[in-house]
């Protein structure tokens, strides 16, 4: 999480991002061959349960991230979900009954579980929790003592300072010494407990405001140090603290990515995404985490958003397609108060109804998820591009991809490397045929795309 304090209200900014393996063995593409989190963001366990069963593991996603489970303070916001006030599991979203009962059905269903996971700092205030614990900014009975928080106890000012950076408060939040051997045991055994419960990996919060070191010894003390990480560290110019820092530990989310997306798609031109990725100074493909938007962006504006209609859908078709690092669907829910809570109290009881967006369902996005899992390992092949919003490219001998982005449609003939047949346009369930010479030819109406892989014949 990353957080700010608007009008007095606390507004935490947290992000989203990358999945790995372990300390000498980070990867952005995790183990297996689905790199794809849906992260559904504050649904109820229950609700993930199902999602995981009827949507996740069918569509071919390979992880579920869940929101903070911990108990925090109370308070109808989302934010509050990132002021933990002890290690139990006993926030909004749900029991240790929920919690273990959503692990094991999203893993018979095929799904994975990544867990946000609150490390960096606890509360900012007083009163009890979520799951009865009484607590004070300073004082978690049971857990922490005024002893071990960071000795600077007030606000972070200066982004160039390390120290500042990392001893200081998140926006008012009370900050753990993670260089404190007591804090790191507390810490790692929260971590173990989550373990416990069969969960696979982590999203770090605000791993930008810990040193890298001590996380990396939080990590070695696991009961399965090999679980993934992704780490919030959001890239900032000439900052004292950079993402690279922190790939000794996983993966690590490039923000950078999903600003420029939002910049292309909705002022420059698709023709410039020809080498996106490592050609525009990001980090490694092997290390990086990337999104669209995450709960944090799409409120901050930062980001194209649900908001964005036919350039945020079309954006994460892209994504999608392109094989630059380990993708996030940000699926979260409708708002105008940036500081709204779930409806329904994070239960979803169907997707579209009561405000719950389910991006990860829009067909458009969900059936790139497949595409993915086809194409994996495949470079890009046969680029074309307009010279303005219309871009085409293959993987390999495996997949074929055209975005129009365009104000009109547009028709044309397309070289692929894909075998001669016919193919399912994934995009809108209509069939393509690839000739002898490996064309397709196709038109695609404006703000549309097509999307054809091997082994998809019939729609």
């Amino acid at each position: 999480m990353a957080s700010r304090i608007l009008s007095g209200a606390l507004a935490l900014t947290a992000a989203a991002a990358a999945l790995v393996m372990s300390p000498t063995s980070a990867q952005a593409s995790p183990p297996g061959s689905k790199d794809v989190t849906a992260v559904l963001f504050e649904w109820k366990f229950d609700s993930v349960a199902k999602e995981c069963t009827n949507t996740l593991g069918p569509a071919g996603y390979g992880y579920v991230q869940v929101s903070p489970p911990a108990e925090h303070i109370q308070g109808s916001q989302w934010w509050t979900s990132y002021q933990p006030v002890s290690y139990k599991i006993a926030g909004r979203l749900g029991d240790a009954t929920a919690f273990r009962n959503m692990v094991n059905t999203c893993h018979a269903a095929g799904v994975k579980v990544v867990v946000d996971t609150v490390i960096n700092h606890m509360s900012a205030g007083s009163g009890t929790g979520t799951g009865g614990s009484s607590y004070s900014k300073y004082t978690y009975p049971g857990l922490y003592s005024s002893y071990d928080f960071d000795d600077c106890t007030s606000q972070i000012t200066n982004y160039q300072d390390r120290w500042n950076v990392q001893r200081c408060e998140l926006v008012g939040l009370a900050d753990l010494d993670t260089g404190e051997e007591y804090v790191r045991s507390a810490v790692a055994g929260y971590m173990n407990s989550l373990l416990g419960y069969g969960v696979d990996g982590f999203r770090i919060d605000a791993a930008k405001h810990m040193d890298t070191a001590d996380l990396a010894t939080i990590k070695s003390r696991l009961t399965n140090p090999n679980a993934y990480w992704k780490q919030e560290v959001i890239y900032g110019s000439g900052e004292a603290v950079q993402p690279t820092e922190y790939t000794r530990n996983g993966d690590v989310q490039e923000f950078r990515y999903a600003y420029d997306l939002k910049r292309v798609f909705n002022n420059e031109n698709l023709a410039y995404l020809k080498n996106y990725g490592e050609g525009w100074g990001y980090m490694s493909s092997s290390v990086a985490g990337v999104f669209v938007d995450n709960h944090d962006t799409e409120r901050n504006g930062s980001t194209l958003s649900y908001k964005d209609n036919a350039n945020y859908t079309l954006a994460n078709v892209f994504m999608l397609a392109w094989p630059y690092g380990a993708p996030d669907i940000n699926s979260g829910y409708e708002f105008s108060d940036t500081d709204a809570g779930p409806p329904n109290g994070g239960t979803v009881n169907a997707c579209w109804q009561n405000g719950w967006k389910c991006q990860h369902a829009w067909p458009e996005i969900q059936r790139m998820v497949a595409f993915r899992n086809a194409t994996r390992g495949e470079s890009v092949t046969n680029w074309w591009d307009n010279g303005g919003d219309a871009i085409a490219f293959g993987r390999g001998s495996k997949g074929y991809v055209a975005i129009n982005h365009e104000a009109g449609s547009l028709t044309r003939t397309y070289q692929t490397s894909l075998p001669a047949g016919t193919y399912c346009n994934v995009q809108n369930n209509t069939t393509v045929t690839v000739n002898g010479s490996g064309q397709l030819t196709a038109t695609l109406g404006s703000n549309t795309a097509l999307a054809v892989y091997a082994g998809k014949s019939s729609c």
